[in-house]
C-alpha cells in the first residue's frame, strides 16, 4: 500500500511516500528509508526509488522516501540546501520511522544514492545502534572534491553567493559546509552490515570511492558490488534491475 505522507522539520514540510506491505496478519514490518541524491527527488531517475520501494514491499519490507527540503515537492529553496541540513532532516525522518505504529523500531535500514549515500552513512554513524543495515548506491563521500572541480571558479570569488547548476541555484553555504565535514570519519561508528553498489563507468562519483568507504570506514563488514558498464544512476533496465535485486536480497536476509 502506497500513501503520501508529510513530516514537519524546522517549521517546514517534507513531503514523501510510504509503502506498507499488504499483510493484514502482521502488525509491524522492517522498514527502509531511501535518501535521494543531489538535485534528485524521492522518485529519482526512471522512477528508480519507486521501483525499489515496490520491490521491498513485495518481500514484506516497508519503506519511506522523502524529498529533502528544497528538492522535489518539499518546502524550501534549493539554494538553502547544505549537507548538514539534509543530515538533520534525515534524523527527523528516522525519528518518524522509529515512532511509526506499523514499523518494527528494531529493524530500520537505510538506502542512499550519491549524496543521499553520504547522508545515509553519516546518519548511521550518528545513530549506529538504531540502524540494522546500510545500502550505499554510488555514495558521494567525495562530494567536496566534486564541488571543487565543477565550481572552483565560483568558490574563489567570495562575492558570489549562488551558482547556477543546470537551473538549480547552489548556495555558497553548501560548499562552505562541506569544507568543514569529514564524511568518512562521521560514518565510522556504524558497525552493522553494509552493501556498496557502484557502476564501473560512473563519471560523477568514481567507482573507487566505494573502495574508499570499504577501506577507510567499514572494512570486512562491507561488501562492494560493481555493476559492469553502469553509470551513476544505473540508467538502463539491466543495470537498474541488478541494483534492485542486489539491494533487496541484502535487506531481505536475516
Amino acid at each position: 500500500m502506497q500513501t503520501a505522507i508529510t513530516l514537519t522539520h524546522a517549521g517546514m514540510t517534507l513531503r514523501g511516500m510510504e509503502h506498507i506491505p499488504d499483510h493484514s496478519t502482521q502488525e509491524r514490518f522492517p522498514a527502509v528509508i531511501l535518501f535521494h541524491g543531489f538535485t534528485g527527488t524521492k522518485l529519482e531517475p526512471h522512477r528508480m526509488f519507486l521501483k525499489l520501494s515496490r520491490a521491498l514491499e513485495g518481500v514484506g519490507i516497508a519503506s519511506v522516501r522523502f524529498d529533502f527540503l528544497g528538492s522535489g515537492e518539499s518546502d524550501g529553496n534549493f539554494e538553502e540546501m547544505t549537507l548538514s541540513k539534509e543530515v538533520a532532516e534525515a534524523h527527523s525522518i528516522l525519528d518518524y520511522v522509529k515512532g511509526h505504529r506499523r514499523f518494527d523500531p528494531a529493524r530500520t535500514s537505510l538506502i542512499g544514492l550519491s549524496m543521499g549515500g553520504a547522508v545515509a552513512g553519516i546518519l548511521a554513524g550518528d545513530r549506529p545502534d538504531e540502524i540494522e543495515k546500510l545500502v550505499l548506491l554510488a555514495p558521494a563521500g567525495n562530494i567536496y572534491e566534486i564541488v571543487q572541480h565543477v565550481a572552483g571558479e565560483y568558490l574563489a570569488d567570495p562575492e558570489v553567493k549562488v551558482a547556477d547548476y543546470g537551473g538549480n541555484l547552489v548556495g555558497r553555504a553548501f560548499a562552505e559546509d562541506l569544507k568543514e565535514m569529514d564524511i568518512f570519519e562521521r560514518s565510522k561508528p556504524f558497525s552493522g552490515e553494509v552493501l556498496l553498489i557502484h557502476g564501473t563507468n560512473d563519471a560523477t562519483v568514481p567507482a573507487e570511492v566505494s573502495h574508499r568507504y570499504k577501506e577507510r570506514v567499514y572494512g570486512p563488514r562491507a561488501e562492494v558490488h560493481f555493476i559492469e558498464g553502469a553509470d551513476h544512476t544505473f540508467n538502463s533496465a539491466v543495470w537498474e534491475s541488478e541494483m534492485i535485486r542486489l539491494a533487496v536480497s541484502f535487506l531481505q536476509d536475516d
